[in-house]
């Protein structure tokens, strides 16, 4: 992945509002889609951010990669060990003074809809979340994936587009109330790749 990186042409739209130290210091519960995290692991290298992986063996894959490049990592899914893995995020956002990067339909889908992780750690954490979209103009597609995964070819423009922070309300833990929350989070996301 390091020898990709000097390949890629990485355009950051609206980077200050993730580098406001205001914001910052709220400890930021980063968004992004499964398919395109590939170039954000490249654009945020050593910036000792929190992960929450799965716990499968593609999960151990990423996360000794994400630990390569300097993310601190909670192992465990919606289907796996969640709950202890969105504690041991907490704890490590705390104890560092750090934000996460979760991907918002991840570890399996469906594809391209907020599931209620982030969500929740964000509402725990008192943290706004920060939707990020990645687009890339030449990509190879994994369409067996199921999130149709996006690899960005050699010497192609990666541009990552940082939303505005979306500051939730302290859910009252029911479903209705994360689902709504979820939904708004997802509109978000889907109207940066508009952009």
């Amino acid at each position: 992945m390091r020898l990709w990186r000097p390949t890629l042409r990485i355009e950051r739209v609206n980077y200050p509002v993730f580098r406001d130290p205001e914001i910052q210091a709220q400890k930021p519960v980063v968004v992004l889609w499964h398919d395109e995290i590939f170039p954000l692991i490249l654009a945020h290298e050593n910036e000792g951010m929190v992960c929450v992986v799965s716990q499968s063996q593609d999960g151990e894959l990423l996360a000794q990669v994400l630990e390569n490049f300097g993310f601190l990592t909670a192992r465990g899914s919606s289907s796996r060990g969640g709950m202890r893995a969105l504690v041991a995020a907490k704890r490590l956002m705390d104890k560092r003074g750090v934000g996460a990067i979760f991907t918002a339909d991840g570890p399996r889908g469906p594809r391209h809809q907020v599931k209620p992780g982030a969500v929740f750690l964000a509402t725990r954490c008192a943290s706004p979340i920060l939707p990020v979209r990645v687009i890339m103009d030449r990509t190879k597609i994994f369409h067996k994936a199921w999130d149709k995964f996006q690899l960005p070819l050699p010497f192609s423009r990666c541009t990552i587009i940082y939303g505005d922070p979306i500051y939730l309300s302290q859910s009252t833990g029911d479903a209705d109330s994360m689902d709504q929350q979820c939904r708004e989070v997802e509109q978000a996301m889907h109207k940066l790749g508009l952009q």
